[in-house]
């Protein structure tokens, strides 16, 4: 064996051995970057949990970088920036509920603030959701349970659609007119029905209201501020037909 052919065999093992170590240094980078990475405190501004193709699955984030409406992946309603918290997002990127909260005291004293929980009906909003809102001590705090319309017959995106269009209509009265058609029940649905109303409000009652499909309380249970209780049902048209106690 001549030296050329020792010198070619020569590379070839050397080569074999750097191509190894080569694999295993990435093999070894790869299963270390496959290790979840811990933190003992991170600050961040938004967090966007996504599937691997891209689709959101919840958003963190502050207030000025928090996300509007979002339907099948596509932004509509009004633009992000109003309401820090969690949002949440269903398999095809619709929103589908969300925590946010607030609470401030203006230059002259007064405060506001709010929390809110809601979940939403599929491609339509919130049927279930949990509330708090106090406007300097005019304070509610309530659980809804609510009917939308189903969405095969109008989704959010569409009904969104419709209402914004009308809001660009420029005469007042044509505006209200239209307003007041597109709220109307669509298939013999109403856009939004409250059925089951849990709550203290701001007269500090504690309230339960069960409605009929329309919406329309049907009965309605109370406990006013000085403790006195009473219990009401009513027509269709908000007329009480019976009351216990009698007579108040």
């Amino acid at each position: 064996m001549d030296d050329r052919i020792l010198r070619d065999l020569r590379f070839l093992k050397a080569y074999a051995g750097l191509l190894t170590v080569a694999v295993l240094v990435l093999g070894l980078g790869a299963f270390r970057q496959a290790r979840p990475t811990s933190f003992d405190e991170i600050d961040v501004q938004r967090i966007n949990v996504v599937e691997p193709d891209g689709k959101l699955r919840m958003v963190i984030s502050n207030r000025p970088r928090s996300i509007g409406p979002i339907f099948k992946g596509k932004p509509f309603g009004y633009e992000g920036g109003s309401r820090p918290g969690i949002i949440f997002f269903n398999d095809e990127g619709t929103e589908n509920g969300g925590l946010t909260f607030g609470g401030k005291r203006g230059p002259d004293g007064r405060y506001q603030a709010s929390s809110h929980l809601s979940f939403d009906q599929f491609e339509q909003d919130q049927v279930l959701y949990f509330q708090y809102a106090d406007d300097n001590g005019r304070r509610r705090v309530g659980f809804t349970i609510g009917d939308r319309v189903d969405a095969n017959v109008a989704d959010i995106w569409s009904l969104v659609q419709e209402r914004d269009s009308i809001q660009a209509i420029p005469d007042s009265a044509q505006r209200a007119e239209a307003l007041q058609r597109w709220a109307e029940p669509r298939d013999g649905q109403p856009l939004f029905a409250p059925r089951v109303v849990i709550a203290r409000d701001p007269s500090k009652a504690a309230v339960i209201s069960l409605a009929d499909p329309e919406g329309r309380p049907r009965i309605r249970m109370r406990v006013d501020s000085a403790g006195t209780a009473s219990l009401e049902f009513l027509d269709a048209d908000g007329m009480v037909t019976a009351r216990m106690p009698e007579g108040r």
